[in-house]
């Protein structure tokens, strides 16, 4: 059944959506954003060595979480507002989970919004990506 305004509550979580990008993934990523930082394809650039690993786009992981924003509404409103901020480094072909919780419902102007907590976590559990966004239901 398609989550609705009257159907949400506060502190509900929304459907997790997990992704594992493979380095093909971010290459492909690259072309599409324009973001061809060697951080994010080549694993003899110096940063990724020292780091040990290239590592996931930023970008990319905001994508997912507006398609976990996205998924969860349906054709049942639409998102007005999407931010995040990057606080850790996700690595290739290790799972990424993005999660969401319904933080706050209320009315406005005749509006039914609702704003979501969202984020990425690592295999470990940790919030690498954490944001909000704002929806409006129709």
């Amino acid at each position: 059944m398609a989550v609705t305004w009257e159907s949400i509550q506060e502190g509900q979580p929304l459907p997790a959506l997990d992704k594992q990008p493979g380095v093909t993934q971010l290459v492909k990523y690259a072309a599409g954003s324009g973001d061809f930082n060697p951080l994010h394809h080549d694993p003899s650039f110096p940063q990724a060595k020292q780091i040990g690993s290239i590592i996931v786009h930023g970008r990319f992981k905001y994508a997912s979480l507006g398609e976990l924003v996205s998924n969860w509404l349906g054709h049942n409103g639409r998102i007005q507002k999407i931010s995040c901020q990057y606080r850790g480094m996700d690595m290739p072909d290790q799972p990424i989970r993005c999660r969401g919780t319904v933080k706050r419902k209320w009315e406005e102007d005749g509006k039914k919004l609702a704003q979501v907590e969202i984020w990425t976590e690592n295999e470990k559990g940790q919030k690498t990506t954490p944001g909000e966004a704002v929806v409006a239901f129709h």
